[in-house]
């Protein structure tokens, strides 16, 4: 088990390849599912876990994109272990935290404001949707489809480093209530 390295492999010619890190297997499968009835130039690849380190000994591709599934009821702790077998090239436009189950603040342990300051912190995209709801789960797979194609190369003129730029804030992060 090591760190994960953006360029640890050679990349596969029209094929494109996203990591779902989350403690919740059955968002993360349907997300994955939504994302692969997405209309995509390149194959698409999608992969599953539930933290970091992967596994030394497993064959993979290279990973193009990482997608950190953030649960606001579970999953924060297991995100922040994670993040510490990520190299930190990979922040250059390459991983991006997906936040769900913001709308129920009741059933949350911890707060949004938090997330936000992580996403701060690696500079990285963050973006919130109820994976439970079919539309919204279809838009942002759509959305992370486009991004996955980006971080690959198949965008003529877009890096996944011009992505950040364009996604990325201005502003500082909401300080903590």
């Amino acid at each position: 088990m090591s760190v994960l390295r953006p360029m640890d492999k050679l990349p596969d010619l029209n094929k494109a390849t996203v990591l779902l890190v989350s403690t919740e297997d059955a968002l993360l499968q349907q997300l994955a599912d939504s994302m692969l009835k997405e209309d995509c130039a390149s194959e698409l690849r999608v992969h599953l876990t539930k933290s970091l380190p992967l596994p030394s000994s497993v064959a993979r591709p290279r990973i193009d994109l990482i997608v950190f599934v953030i649960t606001l009821h579970s999953s924060f702790q297991n995100v922040e272990e994670s993040l510490h077998h990520v190299d930190s090239n990979f922040f250059l436009g390459k991983v991006c935290f997906l936040v769900t189950g913001a709308g129920r603040d009741s059933h949350c342990s911890v707060h949004r404001n938090t997330v936000a300051k992580l996403a701060h912190t690696y500079r990285s995209p963050l973006l919130f949707c109820d994976l439970e709801v079919e539309s919204f789960r279809a838009t942002v797979a759509q959305r992370l489809v486009r991004m996955l194609q980006i971080c690959a190369g198949h965008v003529p003129g877009v890096s996944g480093l011009n992505l950040l730029s364009l996604m990325r804030s201005p502003s500082p992060p909401p300080e903590e209530l």
